[in-house]
């Protein structure tokens, strides 16, 4: 494995880390709207791939609350990993579902969590001195208590190895080819859901340049617009 090899659906797993809101609430380095949309954006990728994935949670009846419904709904059937200590490395059974994918072939973990100085920092450096897995720490899918915290815990982590990256890069390097046709749509369904400005662009494209009907990405309805008089 070399980061020199780009991001594959074969050689990723992703983990969630305690994406709750009581974590949520202490967010300060990015809108947490935005930080919620990133997040299930970057799930949705995963299950679009295929992409084995690890959702741990903190404290849950105790202080954190549970897990966005969001994030549980693209993984129903996941089990929540719920531990105690702000490090998952310390918790056996994440340790085991991380070296289980990564046996498997998926040596690059890909992490999103809360908080980026605390939860992720300490992962990411006990993960890489035990193993010899890959960190890749998404960015916008992570949030930190103030915007020094989350800046300095990433340049922190940057300096020992960890790979920062984005949720829209990752969908976009898990994609590769615009051949691929068997993800095309799903990933084009993703990108006008949750990707903002560029998602806007492709129903333009879709509609005023291809000729598409205008309709719902949730229903399905086809929306007309009524002439002018």
């Amino acid at each position: 494995m070399s980061q020199l090899e780009v991001l594959t659906p074969q050689n990723s797993q992703v983990i969630f880390i305690d994406h709750q809101p009581q974590m949520a609430f202490g967010v300060q380095s990015i809108d947490r709207q935005v930080l919620k949309n990133n997040t299930v954006g970057l799930a949705k990728a995963a299950r679009i791939f295929d992409v084995p994935t690890t959702i741990t949670t903190v404290e849950t009846d105790a202080f954190s609350g549970h897990t966005y419904p969001e994030l549980l709904d693209v993984f129903p059937e996941a089990p929540l990993l719920e531990r105690s200590s702000m490090n998952s490395w310390d918790d056996q059974k994440v340790r085991d579902a991380l070296l289980g994918h990564a046996a498997a072939g998926a040596g690059k973990v890909i992490v999103s969590g809360l908080w980026t100085e605390v939860c992720n920092t300490t992962f990411a450096l006990s993960c890489l001195a035990d193993t010899d897995l890959e960190i890749y720490m998404v960015a916008d899918a992570s949030g930190g208590t103030t915007k020094e915290a989350h800046d300095y815990a990433m340049q922190r982590m940057q300096q020992v190895g960890v790979v920062p990256v984005t949720w829209q890069q990752v969908l976009l390097e898990w994609q590769r080819d615009w051949a691929r046709r068997d993800t095309y749509d799903a990933v084009m369904a993703l990108v006008r859901e949750h990707s903002g400005a560029y998602g806007m662009g492709v129903d333009y494209a879709y509609t005023m340049v291809h000729g598409a009907p205008h309709r719902s990405i949730h229903t399905g309805k086809r929306h007309d617009p009524v002439p002018a008089r």
